[in-house]
């Protein structure tokens, strides 16, 4: 009997050994993967970043360059992938470029502090915002010439274009709101006030379209019924400014602290923060890929792309860019 008791205790205490053999070998198959992800992997759609220092853009998947864009500040690409829209952080210019051939198509005079750049997702409008003029210029794509100059008020920021492009917003830095542009009469039309920020800064809007998602310059972050007007919630996040993504699907709201060190991810459905990622730095744009498989953040004190896992919200891989200070990204898919 006492032998039996024997042999079963062997059998327990190895059936548990080799549990603990098999769930360390998966834990480093993992790890494993993350590290010999390649380039491909981590960056399935293109994704281009500002490199100022370098007055380039860079496509991250494959390390090339479009030169000649001096300070390279905002960029956003085109829905099908064939032009790129990047103003100037010292410049009084944004410049317009084929995303393939890296050719600089044209170059616009937008005034003073260049800022956001948008393109529209039927592929019509650019819209370049000088902050120093309180203006958008309007840029038309199918004969590329800039075609309005719109006040839209004080301090103006960055750009968010609704899916069927009928509607942009941009925030309001120097003031207390965004406000809404009307792109059938290119006219600004209505302001939304967002109340309990500081300077709204950058911004992204839910799946439907129907919550705007606010990044202030100091260390909130503002969810905005756009129907009723009501500020659903202040967050506090980072410090400093930063870009802001919704991821595609709407799961997470994603963004950067150019103060601190720190991505953070809200819960849209709670409003809550549920992770805090040390990303190195002075992380500033903020995007996931198209997928929703890759959260990416510029990480300007370390000028890396910090890639983190979007399913276990980790760092999978910081990657170096070609220059310095990456400010600011945009994704295919994802802009």
């Amino acid at each position: 009997m006492a032998s039996n008791n024997h042999l079963q205790t062997s059998s327990i205490h190895s059936r548990r050994s080799a549990y603990r053999c098999a769930l360390v070998v998966a834990l480093c198959a993992a790890a494993s993967c993350a590290q010999a992800a390649t380039a491909s992997d981590l960056f399935p759609q293109p994704v281009y970043v500002t490199v100022t220092k370098a007055n380039a853009v860079e496509e991250m998947a494959t390390s090339r360059t479009m030169d000649g864009l001096p300070t390279a500040h905002y960029d956003a690409i085109s829905a099908d992938g064939t032009l790129l829209l990047t103003s100037s952080r010292d410049q009084t210019e944004a410049y317009l470029t084929d995303a393939r051939s890296g050719k600089k198509l044209a170059s616009y005079e937008i005034g003073k502090v260049p800022q956001g750049v948008a393109i529209s997702p039927d592929g019509r409008w650019g819209m370049a915002v000088a902050a120093g003029e309180n203006t958008v210029s309007i840029i038309d794509l199918k004969t590329r010439k800039r075609v309005k100059t719109i006040i839209v008020g004080k301090t103006p920021h960055n750009v968010r274009f609704t899916h069927d492009s009928r509607i942009a917003y941009v925030t309001l830095q120097g003031g207390t709101g965004v406000a809404v542009v009307d792109m059938a009469s290119l006219k600004k039309v209505d302001e939304i006030p967002v109340p309990g920020v500081k300077g709204p800064h950058n911004l992204d809007l839910s799946p439907d379209e129907k919550t705007l998602w606010v990044r202030d310059f100091v260390g909130k972050v503002a969810a905005v019924d756009i129907a009723s007007r009501k500020v659903e919630a202040v967050i506090p996040v980072g410090r400093g400014h930063g870009g802001i993504d919704v991821t595609p699907g709407g799961r997470y709201v994603v963004t950067g602290a150019i103060a601190d060190h720190l991505v953070d991810v809200i819960d849209p459905k709670t409003l809550k923060v549920v992770k805090r990622i040390d990303v190195g730095q002075g992380p500033h744009g903020v995007r996931a890929s198209a997928d929703g498989r890759w959260i990416y953040a510029s990480v300007t004190g370390t000028n890396r792309i910090a890639v983190i896992d979007a399913n276990t919200l980790t760092v999978a891989r910081q990657v170096p860019t070609s220059g310095e200070v990456p400010f600011w990204l945009s994704v295919l898919g994802n802009d």
